[in-house]
């Protein structure tokens, strides 16, 4: 491999990048060197329950009157929305209220609306009756002048003498209809869809003509094509012939449809029962569903405002889609504000926070984690690349006080070196973990799991000056959490006497390492249940070999760190000692090629973590290629660039920019909605359940945008099938950091 050393120069002070050649097929974007920070199209979501019963949210039918009113049509009748408004008022009453099918609207801003006892019309703030039409009016359909209404006893048009009943002879079950505003009438029914023109009508329900006969949804496209939503998908007609199909295998979420609608930009969206999936020209289908985006995933109907938002009627209530332009820049400026708003805690602790009434985000207070010590970490790491793109001492304070709860994390042990995993007050009531007590029985029940266990009674201890509880067992990937955080801390962020803090707290940790011969020992004086680095656990003991390639990476790293910013030999000696006598790196090199059993996707997230530390400090040539190797197999194994923080760990450590695509989309893509909505992908017939990349885990076979996942964390996997938590609102610093590491790094302009 021929690497030149000055590709390395992304780890001085400054920020020019120098783009190196590389022999490996990793995706680099050399076409796509930076994103200049233009405005995109930021969706959120509004949810408007209609009342407390399902009847009055089971919301069939949807429209948007001329004064941007809402008006919709429930199980449990009609109502409306006054524009600026969040109150429901009923329009039907009394007598007059019960089950409504469809409301529209005319051009001259009539609304008509159908029901179990007729149709009706508003207009001029007055509600009238039509007459001479026989209920229930189960579908509605306008475009221009003409307007029509169908349910199972008969089409009546509507002329300048009244409502005229059309002698046209189609089945009774029907279920939609629209009109190209030229005379021609489509009507889908449970036994295809007929084409009423002149008199005369034309059924079609042959496979030949439909994907199945029975037609719940039509509409036309800008280009005049008529979409026809069935049982199995789309059918897409032009000229009375069918032209094309939309099935789950072209990314439609489910092969029940609903209703078709076209937005302004031409964009066609399809309701399904399992949410609304939008088809552009070019672009690949894009996915709404779960509570993150709808109330119900069941779609009955969308109609559009005149500012391209989408009002969606679901089975749940009335979602919005809301579409605004925002820059990444003022995205930034909205997660920032959420942060300090809501996920720093005494002392300077960033975390989730628990939402004591499931997804209710007013509802919030503060939670312990087991990562505490990590998470905080990468706000650190945030921070520090904050400062070393605007030099603000506002973020070089707060870097601070991240690295001083860092610090007091280990100073709260009244340890030489070990460091808790949390701190809390003493007066919290609900921490995870709590202190019990094990029965030999389960004692041994865990041990037949795994051998390795450790059945720990007191996770919280209170410290020293009665100010704290403090969270024992700290863990491996703890320690990785907070040496990548010292590392960015220390080369981007601290001023000199700062640097001097840093190197006197590695000092500490990685001495008690040595000292323990490479274990974290807890206060009970035995290692935590995963701090092992030993040669005796990693080489000779079958039940740590899982933990060999990964462990013996991070241990080098720490190492590598120490030397690099003491300049003391002995961090040196220990680490070639590793090397040459116990074969650290060559289990180090094999990281890329663990069993598939012993490959978790936390595991991705570390390496990221521990990559930089070793390409900084290195300067033996041989060993700094079988790094160079490690790093490219690793960034080839990531061939859809889903990780950020990987990825931008790769251009730090080469100079070589990566994936920039996949950056910049997922930064634009994220909801600014926090709150770790549950998704259930498992329900999805566009994609197939896999045990890939991860064999233990189920899986879906497409990498979700970042729009359709719970939360982000980089520590877990975002193709796992089911993912979220209705009580958590997660911390924004998963988008903040790649923002402002590739801000340095500038990828973004």
């Amino acid at each position: 491999m021929k690497l030149l050393l000055t590709k390395y120069v992304l780890f001085s002070l400054g920020i020019s990048i120098l783009m190196v050649g590389c022999e490996f097929g990793v995706k680099k974007s050399p076409e796509t060197l930076s994103v200049q920070d233009t405005p995109f199209i930021q969706e959120t979501h509004d949810a408007y329950p209609v009342g407390t019963g399902s009847d009055e949210n089971e919301v069939r039918s949807i429209a948007l009157d001329k004064e941007s009113n809402v008006w919709i049509a429930t199980a449990a009748g009609v109502f409306r929305m006054r524009s600026g408004s969040r109150q429901w008022e009923p329009v039907t009453t009394d007598e007059n209220r019960g089950p409504a099918y469809s409301v529209a609207m005319k051009s001259d801003g009539t609304i008509l609306i159908g029901t179990w006892n007729g149709l009706y019309s508003w207009s001029q703030n007055q509600l009238h009756k039509e007459e001479n039409i026989e209920p229930p009016i189960s579908v509605i359909c306008t475009s221009g002048k003409e307007a029509y209404a169908l349910g199972p006893n008969g089409i009546w048009q509507q002329s300048e003498q009244g409502w005229i009943l059309l002698n046209y002879s189609v089945a009774r079950s029907v279920r939609c209809a629209a009109t190209d505003g030229k005379g021609s009438l489509w009507v889908g029914t449970d036994a295809g869809i007929y084409l009423c023109k002149n008199g005369k009508q034309e059924l079609y329900q042959s496979t030949q003509e439909l994907i199945s006969a029975y037609v719940r949804a039509v509409n036309f496209s800008p280009e005049g094509l008529c979409w026809v939503g069935t049982m199995g998908g789309i059918s897409i007609r032009k000229d009375e012939k069918l032209q094309k199909k939309i099935t789950p295998a072209d990314g439609l979420s489910n092969s029940f449809v609903n209703c078709v609608e076209p937005a302004g930009d031409g964009t066609m969206w399809v309701g399904t029962e399992l949410g609304v999936v939008r088809f552009g020209t070019n672009d690949k289908p894009s996915l709404r569903f779960s509570r993150r985006w709808l109330l119900n995933d069941r779609v009955n109907d969308i109609a559009f405002d005149t500012s391209g938002n989408a009002w969606i009627a679901t089975n749940g209530g009335v979602s919005c889609i809301r579409r605004n332009h925002m820059t990444l820049a003022e995205k930034e400026q909205n997660f920032y504000g959420q942060l300090m708003r809501r996920h720093i805690r005494e002392p300077w602790t960033c975390g989730s926070v628990y939402l004591v009434n499931a997804g209710d985000t007013a509802s919030w207070v503060h939670e312990d984690d087991d990562n505490d010590g990590e998470y905080t970490g990468g706000y650190l790491a945030m921070e520090s690349f904050r400062y070393a793109v605007t030099k603000s001492e506002d973020a070089h304070t707060k870097a601070r006080k991240a690295f001083d709860f860092l610090c007091q994390l280990q100073t709260v042990t009244g340890t030489a070196g070990f460091f808790a995993r949390s701190i809390v007050p003493p007066d919290w009531t609900r921490v995870h973990d709590s202190n019990r007590s094990y029965t030999p029985q389960q004692i041994a029940e865990e041990l037949v799991k795994d051998p390795r266990y450790k059945p720990v009674e007191q996770r919280w201890r209170p410290s020293v000056d009665g100010k704290w509880l403090w969270k024992g067992d700290t863990s491996s990937d703890e320690m990785d959490g907070h040496f990548m955080a010292y590392f960015y801390f220390y080369e981007y962020a601290a001023n000199d006497a700062e640097k001097q803090l840093v190197r006197n707290h590695v000092k500490k940790i990685v001495d008690e390492l040595i000292r323990n011969n490479y274990n974290l020992i807890d206060i009970d004086g035995t290692h935590s249940r995963w701090g092992v680095w030993s040669p005796k656990q990693l080489n000779d003991d079958p039940d740590w070999a899982s933990e060999r390639s990964l462990n013996s990476m991070e241990l080098l790293g720490y190492l590598k760190f120490a030397y690099g910013i003491t300049g003391d030999e002995k961090y040196q000696q220990e680490y070639l000692r590793l090397i040459n006598e116990e074969g650290y790196l060559e289990n180090a090199r094999k990281v890329n090629d663990k069993n598939p059993a012993w490959q978790i996707y936390f595991d991705r997230t570390l390496e990221g973590y521990t990559f930089p530390l070793l390409f900084r400090y290195e300067t033996d040539l041989k060993i700094k290629a079988v790094y160079e190797e490690m790093l490219e197999k690793w960034m080839n194994d990531q061939e859809f660039g889903e990780n950020l923080i990987n990825n931008l760990a790769y251009t730090l450590c080469t100079g070589q920019k990566i994936n920039v695509q996949q950056t910049i989309d997922f930064l634009r893509d994220t909801p600014l909605d926090l709150v770790e909505w549950p998704i259930n992908h498992t329900f999805r017939e566009d994609v197939r359940i896999v045990r890939s990349p991860i064999l233990e885990e189920i899986q879906i076979d497409q990498l979700p945008p970042a729009s359709m996942r719970a939360t982000v964390r980089w520590d877990k996997n975002p193709w796992s099938a089911i993912q979220g938590n209705l009580h958590a609102m997660r911390e924004p610093v998963f988008w903040l950091w790649p923002y402002w590491e590739a801000k340095f790094l500038g990828i973004i302009q």
